[in-house]
């Protein structure tokens, strides 16, 4: 009787390529850490680095990253949050986490609304950090604990959505700045200053400065 063939040994599954990666930090010392740290991260590859959002959004589109590991605060120029509206809207520009120190809800929000796969605080450990851009690069959301939390707080209290120009004249109030002061900081008349601080007060639903600033900062509302 004629022994079975054997059957052959089934092929290995190819290795998943890489997550290709671009950074974006204005700080050189930062990204030298990053790239340090992601050198040894597993099933990532570092294609590129920016310094800023101009850059990161020129580099997007030259080298089709899957992942744009994103800062908020960029020095000169446009600022994180513009950058990652452009990229996202680019069909190549590929998904965008940021990686910031800022954890208040008005950068959330506007990180979110500008189109972020993910957010996480440059707090968490680098294995929580692989984790995201892996979830990142499948389109999948990624958010360090406490940002999660507060995403759920502001779906159950949503928070009150302020202009970039509310924000600035906002942000001058905090400051103790009057009216006039505020105009000539920002290059507004006084009277546009007074419409603008009618609009916040509607908004968070106060009718003094004082008021105003408190909630304000209660509602981590403040750049």
């Amino acid at each position: 009787m004629t022994a079975p063939a054997p059957v052959p040994a089934p092929e290995p599954a190819p290795e998943p390529a890489p997550v290709r990666l671009l950074v974006c930090d204005d700080h050189a010392v930062v990204r030298a850490g990053l790239l340090a740290l992601l050198a040894s991260a597993p099933g990532i590859e570092v294609v590129g680095e920016a310094s800023s959002g101009e850059e990161a959004i020129a580099l997007a589109t030259k080298l089709h990253p899957d992942v744009v590991l994103m800062d908020l605060q960029l020095g000169e120029g446009i600022d994180g949050v513009e950058a990652t509206r452009r990229i996202t809207a680019s069909p190549d520009g590929g998904h965008v986490l940021v990686l910031t120190t800022y954890d208040t809800d008005a950068d959330i929000t506007r990180a979110i609304a500008a189109g972020a796969t993910g957010y996480l605080l440059k707090a968490e450990r680098p294995e929580e950090l692989f984790a995201a851009i892996h979830a990142a690069a499948l389109g999948r959301p990624a958010l360090s604990p406490p940002i999660a939390s507060r995403v759920m707080a502001q779906m159950r209290a949503p928070v009150p959505q302020l202009t970039d120009r509310e924000q600035d004249i906002l942000a001058q109030l905090a400051q103790g700045l009057g009216n006039r002061e505020i105009a000539r900081a920002l290059f507004i008349s006084e009277a546009t200053v007074k419409t603008h601080l009618g609009r916040i007060y509607a908004k968070l639903g106060v009718d003094t400065r004082a008021g105003a600033v408190a909630t304000a900062k209660e509602r981590r509302l403040l750049r």
